[in-house]
């Protein structure tokens, strides 16, 4: 009987927010192309205290996917876009060659006490496309695939699996879903990705005879076998899985890519001043020092 491969917990942060942090960890730098994944809040933000809103900031190398629970986000960035995102719906940002954005609290959350909480995924873009033009796309929550299956509700985000194809047009191979699951349901994980995980953000869930407990990462055996997951509880977990990356990531600060130069160049194009500015936006955040 299969069971979780490993189990890693998270890395618990403030940041005037509480963060979760699953990849990277010491036992694993990826799945598939997802290089990073973080899991903000609940949290609830006031409307007299402003140093929990994300600074514009720049990303090269990568596309990050940002998906609600609840609450909002506002996203504004050096190309233009200023599009607020709400649970159910998914920002992707492709940073290509270089890109810079702010994520910000809404009056309204602020004022209505509303939590917010989300997943943040860092995806590694294709060797071939890591310096490709930088873009952003926004899906409504109704262009996503949604449907209830055996006691799941299931919402496809990116990739193809149970027979459904999603929108969101990350330019590599690459899934991922999110699944709220009643109590006693069962779930099977559909095969063919060399790399698959489940984040539990809430509940218990159970792979043959062991749990995953709630903030836990969880990788899942490269079988061709079918995996069956169990929810001993009502449970909330996204699941995430592509092939081996196709070359080794260099990660620094918000910077990816394969080349060591191209980070050190990034640092300093930013410490100059070369990036795009965001519209509108006249606060950023400093580049750290090296530790």
């Amino acid at each position: 009987m299969h069971t979780w491969s490993e189990r890693i917990s998270a890395k618990i942060s403030d940041i005037g927010f509480p963060v979760r942090r699953l990849l990277p960890s010491r036992t694993a730098r990826h799945i598939g192309p997802f290089i990073f994944l973080d899991h903000m809040g609940p949290a609830h933000f006031n409307l007299d205290q402003r140093d929990n809103d994300v600074r514009p900031h720049p990303h090269i190398g990568l596309a990050t996917l940002t998906y609600l629970f609840s609450g909002a986000l506002m996203h504004r960035d050096s190309l233009g876009s200023v599009q607020r995102i709400e649970p159910g719906a998914a920002n992707l940002m492709i940073a290509g060659r270089g890109i810079v954005h702010s994520e910000r609290i809404p009056e309204d959350i602020r004022s209505s006490g509303t939590p917010v909480e989300g997943l943040q995924l860092w995806l590694a873009l294709p060797v071939a496309l890591e310096e490709c033009e930088p873009a952003f796309i926004h899906y409504d929550r109704d262009a996503l695939p949604s449907w209830q299956q055996d006691g799941s509700r299931i919402q496809l985000v990116v990739g193809h699996a149970w027979g459904r194809s999603a929108p969101v047009a990350f330019p590599g191979d690459a899934l991922y879903a999110v699944v709220d699951m009643d109590a006693g349901a069962t779930l099977d994980i559909p095969p063919g990705f060399a790399e698959r995980g489940i984040y539990l953000a809430s509940g218990s869930i159970s792979l043959g005879n062991e749990n995953l407990a709630s903030g836990e990462l969880g990788l899942l055996p490269d079988t061709a076998t079918p995996l069956r997951l169990t929810a001993r509880e009502p449970s909330r977990l996204a699941l995430l899985a592509g092939p081996t990356p196709d070359a080794h990531r260099i990660l620094d600060w918000n910077f990816v890519s394969t080349r060591l130069e191209r980070i050190r160049q990034a640092r300093d194009d930013w410490q100059q001043g070369r990036f795009a500015p965001v519209p509108g936006e006249t606060e950023f955040i400093p580049l750290p020092a090296r530790g």
